[in-house]
């Protein structure tokens, strides 16, 4: 029956696991590759770009509370994570998650929101790129035609830069998870030290006045500034999509998503105190805030300084969202969900190569074409759909593993499970209508392309159907007496 069928729920052997003709990818990432990886994907879009574009739209001042809030519920789906990642180490984050806890069809639904999220997200990254490049050029007093530099909706016809960086990012991605790694390293420790010289160079010019009124658009207004500026907070997942890829699991993942958002949200909070203090937050709605702020204020070295550490820093996100992508991806062609020659590893780099060029070039189209406003709230939704299902999912864990059994447990759970679950739920419903209709028909494809192939060709649906055949013929073969 189709009822029940869809909600089968796959098993994790872990003796499998550690057979390569399973697992297919090395394990190669310690805790410092976690959470550089995981910084790596949250320092970025949300300091360099989603800072100015909230508090100038949404929240003003008050954006600083948008990031408290969204802080505060990014902590608790980490929590939620770690426990699920240390739990089911294994590729594809809350889509194998679902998949082991609540059904094939919630999984298949979780894993078609991420690869909005994360396609739009790294979209959204890479036309924040663009934008710090032509301000980068512009302090330099060289301007390229806005044409090429722009989306068609702002007035251009294709923004180049943003469609160069994701293949770009692809290639080193596909060489694999290790050299991939290295390089993040060296990204990640550059853009730390740009935020840390901004804070510095940026509180000595810090005019309290910019923080006049607290409120300009009410509390509400800080609170729809938290629901866009969530989709700075989405790196942690990141960390346990590469579970597959990881030396000691249980110990390092729960470690790695813990660390790279407790980082990331003291980070989020300074810059958001000193940006709006250093500029009203009027003048803050641009995809550069941090360099036009620092250039308003007369720091010409300082926006220079800035554009150069945000595109090394945008870099890192963007390699850090196309490899959650596509190992999202890879974890679904492999259960036979997308047809499994998408799971194809390289036989050189072992990292899943074809899904991966498959996302770049997505990823590419997202950031040429279409603005980063609309993008931004897209990603928000799909991640925030994947959080709520994989909060719910741990509740399911706990009742199939004694939490004893469990290498990690949320603190407080069921409690704080729940209450994951609701925040993630809340924010969802704080985003535009037009962008839930949006979600809304992303869903309904999802589900006719589910219906259509993945529910036939399932891996575990082949399995069933085998055994099904298997106990029609075993009578027609027995033994004559």
């Amino acid at each position: 029956m189709v009822k029940l069928s869809i909600m089968r729920c796959k098993q994790i052997d872990f003796r499998k696991q550690n057979d390569p003709a399973y697992r297919n990818l090395s394990k190669s990432l310690g805790v410092l590759d976690l959470t550089a990886l995981g910084i790596g994907a949250t320092i970025g879009t949300g300091i360099f770009v989603l800072t100015g574009i909230a508090a100038a739209r949404y929240a003003g001042p008050a954006v600083v509370l948008s990031f408290v809030t969204s802080g505060f519920a990014a902590a608790l789906a980490a929590l939620v994570y770690a426990e699920m990642a240390a739990a089911v180490p294994s590729a594809g984050s809350a889509y194998t998650y679902a998949y082991v806890t609540l059904g094939e069809f919630l999984a298949w639904m979780v894993g078609w929101s991420l690869v909005l999220g994360y396609g739009v997200a790294a979209g959204a990254v890479a036309s924040g790129w663009s934008a710090y490049l032509a301000s980068l050029l512009a302090a330099a007093r060289i301007y390229l035609p806005a044409g090429i530099m722009s989306s068609p909706a702002q007035g251009g016809i294709i923004n180049l830069p943003a469609i160069l960086l994701p293949l770009f990012m692809t290639y080193f991605l596909i060489r694999g998870a290790r050299q991939g790694a290295v390089f993040n390293r060296v990204v990640v420790m550059i853009k730390l030290s740009v935020v840390l010289v901004f804070l510095a160079v940026g509180a000595s010019r810090i005019n309290p006045s910019n923080w006049q009124p607290f409120f300009p658009l009410g509390v509400l207004g800080a609170i729809k500034g938290a629901a866009v500026v969530f989709f700075a907070y989405i790196g942690f997942d990141a960390v346990a999509t590469a579970a597959e890829e990881v030396k000691d699991p249980q110990r390092n993942l729960p470690v790695g998503i813990i660390a790279s958002l407790g980082i990331s949200t003291i980070l989020y909070i300074l810059v958001a105190l000193v940006l709006t203090g250093l500029v009203s937050y009027k003048y803050l709605d641009t995809a550069a805030p941090i360099a036009q702020a620092l250039l308003a204020a007369g720091i010409r070295w300082g926006s220079l300084l800035v554009s150069l550490g945000a595109l090394a820093g945008l870099a890192s996100v963007l390699f850090a969202t196309i490899f959650a992508q596509s190992r999202i991806l890879f974890a679904m062609a492999r259960d036979g969900l997308l047809p499994s020659w998408l799971a194809a590893v390289h036989p050189v780099y072992q990292s899943p190569y074809r899904i991966t060029i498959g996302v770049g070039l997505f990823v590419s189209l997202v950031g040429g074409f279409l603005p980063i406003a609309t993008i931004a709230e897209m990603a928000n939704i799909g991640i925030l759909s994947a959080f709520f299902i994989t909060s719910l999912a741990v509740l399911a864990l706990e009742k199939k593993i004694p939490p004893e059994k469990l290498p990690f447990r949320t603190p407080f759970s069921p409690y704080l499970p729940v209450l994951s679950a609701l925040v993630s739920a809340y924010l969802a419903f704080n985003l535009s209508r037009l962008t839930w209709i949006r979600f809304t028909v992303w869903l309904a494809l999802g589900m006719v392309i589910y219906f259509g192939y993945g529910y036939k060709y399932s891996l575990l649906n082949q399995t069933n159907e085998l055994s099904s055949a298997r106990t029609q013929i075993r009578p027609v073969f027995k033994r004559r007496p």
